[in-house]
């Protein structure tokens, strides 16, 4: 290679969480053929993923719900509390599997379905290597309206302190982010530019210290800012 010449671009390094053998293998013969990305480990369960990451480095890490001696919601919120963690997305059956919402609060960067299209998979992984999350709005929205109603009651107010670092318009879109508007959207019912958007969307996601759009919308159910089924308080 000459000095002229670019140096190549390092490879996301993925990790499979699955106790399903066959299904790695699948997972794995997907991600081989692409040229930005290897596979660099794989874990049965929770517990070995977690054994596994103290001594690998990992950009991404596929993990699956319901595995032996450490679930992938457990496993999830131990890595996500970790200095300088990979990012996590959740495996899921979706319909049998009532563990996602679970999953995002404990720092999941988005969910996907087990039987998701390889080129859907590939799009995500390389979103949430480049720290977007993967889950649209809307689908986050529909996600949270199946599944909030199962979690206990949040003893939260809506005016409840985190939400006091926001202005009254960081608010106003905040809402809207968790009522499942894209930016496009959200500038069109305020009348806004779509960077303004983006840059009230940056500007929320810092002061109360959240990675991405997903953990916006946990938030907005939690403090109560926005009820099961989409309504506003």
């Amino acid at each position: 290679m000459t000095d002229q010449e670019a140096a190549p671009v390092r490879c996301v390094r993925v990790m499979l969480v699955d106790d399903q053998v066959l299904l790695r293998t699948g997972f794995r013969m997907v991600l081989a053929a692409q040229p930005d990305m290897e596979v660099v480990a794989e874990a049965g369960d929770g517990a070995e993923a977690i054994d596994i990451l103290r001594a690998t480095a990992v950009d991404v890490v596929l993990m699956d719900v319901r595995m032996p001696r450490l679930d992938g919601v457990e496993a999830t919120r131990r890595i996500c509390e970790a200095p300088n963690p990979p990012k996590v997305l959740i495996l899921t059956t979706f319909d049998l599997d009532e563990y996602a919402f679970s999953g995002l609060k404990a720092g999941a960067s988005g969910f996907m379905l087990k039987d998701v299209p390889p080129a859907e998979l590939l799009g995500a992984i390389r979103s949430v290597h480049s720290g977007d999350a993967v889950v649209a709005p809307s689908t986050t929205r529909r996600l949270l309206d199946r599944f909030a109603p199962m979690l206990p009651a949040s003893s939260k107010e809506p005016e409840h302190k985190q939400l006091e670092k926001l202005t009254e318009r960081e608010r106003e879109v905040m809402l809207l982010v968790a009522q499942g508007l894209s930016n496009g959207e959200i500038a069109a019912r305020l009348v806004l530019s779509e960077a303004t958007v983006k840059t009230h969307v940056g500007r929320i996601l810092t002061k109360l210290e959240l990675r991405d759009r997903v953990q916006v919308v946990v938030l907005a159910y939690e403090t109560g800012l926005v009820r099961a089924g989409g309504g506003a308080l």
